[in-house]
């Protein structure tokens, strides 16, 4: 029987995918209607503060958008980019990798990326190169994120088993940026150089590639404003949480959990920046970040409901089965997580839909930690928004889709940046923990 439930599994999660976008959250849902009402499975458990935290923390950052902060970021980021086009495959995934950093997701991206495409243009640089690590530090960066759904939920996994929040931020923070690096390595040498690129000469050719130069933008004068309201909020964050840690302990017995402390200091820095900056509130949910934002809500709440449903109906079999390999393989976790990931679009998701099992069966805090990067392998199917995003704005042709799944400038550099990270992870968390 958990064949046939894992297949039904499986099968919803391909129908989302083949959907698209919050399709696969919608075909979650479904798919527990059918395990609950077909089949007999207990009910899972909705991931609400996932979802919640989600929602309060895109709420700040849509206020910030709606204020101009993320157009003064944006401008910043591309000042930065100009003063060193030379090495543009290096220094755009640092942009991208500290803006998702500071927001806590990765659809930041969407705003740097055609800067990234015109920069390297400018500089003759084959723009896949740039391109496709920057959209790998985006999604990896979740994963060092304070404000992350993702290392919000893992934290409170590991606070039981003596692995505090500031623990996790100090071993994924240098590991995930320092595989960004890495893969940054590999990726400039991966494809011909542009001036040799038959695709790129033909596109010139017919004058369908053009320089666009410095973009002007108008900066709002609440830019400056909104986006330091949103960066203290964050700042709060990570020192109420350091507060109430069980190292620290200043705070005994808080009132307010860490969980509820990200929500409230995100609701409070909206209210804020609506105050001080007199925008329009109701603008807000016209936001792309906030439309983006929700949607990624809608697919936490189907696929890791399915997932939760699935292994809840199943821990003892999955124990079982799982135990005896992950203490031989501890690497076999990471392997799961990132083929689970490639397939739920959703570094939430798939956290809390594998990861309280992965610790239920007795998987060590340092290999759970180490794996947690591969949660990221958002980048192997060549569907995720921003990799489509990359491809689109990149008028050279260079950031092209092969008639293959996986022949796309993003995999080697993903796959060469997940693993480095799940190393060092495992050669850090050694030392820190």
């Amino acid at each position: 029987m958990i064949a046939i439930e894992f297949f039904v599994v499986l099968a919803f999660i391909y129908l989302g995918a083949r959907i698209g976008g919050i399709g696969i959250g919608l075909a979650g849902g479904a798919g527990v209607l059918v395990l609950t009402l077909f089949m007999g499975v207990d009910t899972g458990h909705i991931p609400v503060d996932v979802i919640l935290i989600i929602m309060s923390v895109i709420t700040a950052i849509a206020a910030m958008q709606v204020a101009g902060g993320l157009d003064w970021l944006v401008d910043l980021s591309e000042r930065f980019l100009r003063k060193n086009p030379k090495r543009i495959t290096f220094y755009a995934p640092i942009v991208t990798y500290f803006m998702t950093l500071l927001a806590g997701t990765g659809h930041t991206a969407f705003s740097t990326l055609p800067v990234i495409a015109e920069v390297a243009k400018e500089q003759g640089i084959r723009p896949s190169r740039p391109l496709s690590i920057s959209v790998i530090a985006s999604q990896i960066a979740i994963t060092a994120s304070p404000i992350s759904a993702a290392v919000v939920f893992f934290s409170g996994l590991l606070e039981p088993l003596g692995v505090g929040y500031l623990t996790l931020l100090a071993i994924c923070i240098p590991t995930t940026f320092t595989a960004c690096m890495v893969g940054a390595f590999v990726a400039n040498f991966l494809g011909c150089e542009l001036k040799d690129d038959k695709i790129y000469q033909e596109r010139l050719a017919k004058g369908l590639v053009k320089l666009k130069g410095h973009t002007q933008r108008e900066i709002l004068p609440t830019a400056k404003l909104a986006t330091g309201i949103f960066v203290t909020a964050i700042v709060c964050v990570i020192i109420y949480a350091t507060l109430i840690s069980d190292a620290v302990n200043i705070i005994e017995n808080p009132t307010l959990g860490r969980n509820d402390a990200i929500m409230v200091f995100m609701l409070t820095a909206a209210t804020a920046i609506v105050t001080f900056t007199k925008i329009d509130a109701s603008e807000i949910a016209n936001a792309a970040t906030f439309k983006s934002g929700m949607s990624a809500c809608i697919c936490v709440l189907g696929v890791a409901w399915l997932g939760d449903t699935f292994v809840s109906g199943h821990i003892d079999e999955i124990k079982a089965f799982s135990s005896d390999i992950l203490h031989q393989y501890p690497w076999m976790l990471a392997v799961t997580l990132f083929f689970a990931s490639m397939l739920l679009y959703s570094q939430g998701a798939t956290t809390t839909a594998l990861m309280p099992a992965a610790l239920a069966i007795g998987v060590a805090p340092i290999t759970a930690i180490a794996s947690f990067s591969a949660v990221s392998a958002l980048f192997v199917l060549p569907t995720y928004p921003t990799l489509l995003a990359a491809v689109e704005m990149d008028d050279t042709g260079s950031t092209r889709i092969g008639n293959l799944v996986f022949n796309h400038p993003f995999f080697i550099p993903g796959l060469v940046t997940v693993i480095t990270s799940v190393s060092l992870g495992f050669l850090i968390g050694g030392l820190v923990l």
